[in-house]
């Protein structure tokens, strides 16, 4: 699983998933072949499409009682994978 880090679980996503589209976070560095590859290895399906993007991390501040600390989240990159048609990938399976 190096470039698949995990699937994404939003409101967003989810309405995706209805239409067979499914997304997760991927490695940095992979491209949209090796993307498709490891969805299809997998979850034992046919993607048709692959759509990325790369999320630059937010500024995050946080006041306390000593002083105001200041950071960054971390930055990622998003895939956004189109399934043909009559494939599913169910998540929620194992739970």
């Amino acid at each position: 699983m190096t470039v698949l880090k995990k699937p994404l679980i939003t409101e967003k996503v989810s309405e995706l998933n209805e239409k067979g589209k499914y997304g997760f976070v991927v490695e940095k560095t992979a491209n949209k072949v090796e993307i498709k590859r490891a969805v299809e290895k997998m979850y034992g399906v046919t993607v048709d499409k692959v759509a990325t993007m790369r999320y630059q991390g937010k500024d995050k501040s946080r006041f306390t009682k000593a002083r105001v600390i200041s950071g960054r989240t971390a930055s990622f990159k998003k895939a956004i994978v189109t399934l043909a048609e009559g494939d599913v990938i169910d998540f929620y399976g194992n739970i």
